[in-house]
């Protein structure tokens, strides 16, 4: 059987990290004369952050009115008296999450309630999966949502970097059928790693019978190297003096707004604040990466303020689902349902809390109803933020959120 150039770059020992290429095979090298994203009329960028494990949407955005709140969660709720920040329709942020009152304050910030898909799935991998595919929970799809924004008719996706996650692996979200995005998570170290390999591990996994998957492997790697060039030179331009937490998150969160500020084109940046999965002893652990969330994205907010990028930035905040009501014997929280979902940004059209607080009376076997279905957003995103054809990514039937952004 004949071995396809996909296969065979999949079975080339260099797949791990397509980073093999020579210095001189850079005929690939980003052409002059691309404009920087942020001067471009109109142009617009979506930074993701998931939060990994299933965050407990109850107490992030908090009914801290609703009595069937607390009888559910008799020490695990949260009390007004404790610092709950209040915001409307009689909910609140954790008290962990001051800077994004402060966005809220702004007019920087958007609360969508009860976000979730029929007939949810509680696995972690399995509704992972779902949400970075933007399928539903009956389909098998083997791309991810953004990786077919990048496969769709985008002038500006034409590059790897076109899509940057900021982490060692790639998540399925941002790989595509023909383009994928790339991950790094220090332009330094990824620049390096690339001009420490050697011409001769290519040749070593290059058949001459096959011209045309070395070609594919060449083309895919001279790619590859070009980006690492590329992104190491824009990453001098710009060093952040904005205090950021000291955590991987926020070192993360400080990549990205250098990255953003040195003039790089990306459409998209993709980041992971992970943890969430808090079956026990919940209210620690969710304190400690609340605290790194809503302080990591107000000094993102802070940063591209300062450098006049945050008009035309959108942070989209998700988790792969959230939490039961009702507390568990360990003082934490198993697997729900539906959860809520935030927008940030300095261009947002609609601001606040948007549809009404999950209602506590009609619950699924004690899971949240979900009333939004998370396509729709991403369609919203898709059509109205980036200007791409949201119908052929994600399919029909989702209807957009009207001047959502």
């Amino acid at each position: 059987m004949a071995t396809t150039r996909r296969d065979f770059l999949r079975n080339s020992a260099l797949a791990s990290s397509l980073l093999l290429v020579p210095k001189f095979l850079h005929a690939l090298d980003r052409g002059p004369g691309l404009a920087r994203l942020g001067d471009a009329p109109g142009a617009r960028r979506l930074i993701v952050v998931q939060l990994s494990g299933g965050n407990d949407g109850l107490n992030t955005i908090i009914p801290y009115k609703n009595d069937l709140y607390y009888r559910a969660r008799p020490t695990l709720g949260i009390r007004e008296a404790q610092g709950i920040l209040a915001l409307e329709k009689d909910l609140g942020l954790h008290p962990a999450l001051k800077g994004l009152k402060g966005l809220y304050d702004q007019g920087h910030l958007a609360v969508l309630n009860s976000v979730g898909y029929p007939n949810p799935d509680r696995s972690h991998f399995r509704s992972m999966d779902i949400w970075q595919s933007g399928s539903g929970a009956d389909q098998a799809v083997s791309t991810g949502w953004l990786g077919r924004y990048l496969d769709s008719n985008c002038p500006d996706c034409q590059h790897p970097y076109n899509a940057l996650e900021i982490d060692d692996t790639l998540s399925l979200a941002l790989k595509g059928t023909a383009r994928k995005g790339l991950a790094l998570k220090n332009p330094g170290k990824f620049h390096q790693l690339n001009q420490n390999r050697l011409l001769a591990q290519v040749s070593q996994q290059a058949a001459p019978a096959h011209h045309d998957q070395v070609d594919y492997l060449y083309k895919t790697l001279a790619e590859t190297a070009s980006s690492a060039d590329y992104l190491y030179e824009k990453s001098k331009i710009y060093r952040s003096a904005v205090a950021y937490p000291n955590s991987d998150f926020g070192k993360n969160l400080k990549t990205t707004a250098e990255l953003i500020t040195s003039g790089v084109e990306s459409r998209v940046y993709y980041l992971a604040l992970s943890g969430f999965d808090t079956h026990v002893r919940q209210q620690e652990q969710q304190q400690r990466l609340l605290t790194d969330l809503g302080d990591g994205l107000a000094a993102l907010a802070n940063d591209l303020q300062q450098n006049n990028q945050w008009h035309n930035t959108l942070v989209l905040v998700f988790s792969e689902f959230g939490r039961r009501v009702g507390q568990n014997a360990s003082n934490g929280t198993d697997h729900g349902t539906a959860n809520n979902v935030l927008l940030l940004g300095g261009g947002l059209r609609q601001k606040g809390v948007l549809n009404a607080a999950p209602d506590l009376a009609n619950l699924d076997q004690g899971d949240l109803r979900h009333q939004v279905d998370f396509r729709s957003i991403y369609a919203s995103i898709l059509k109205d933020w980036l200007g791409a054809d949201d119908a052929a990514i994600l399919g029909t039937g989702f209807e957009r959120t009207a001047g959502l952004v």
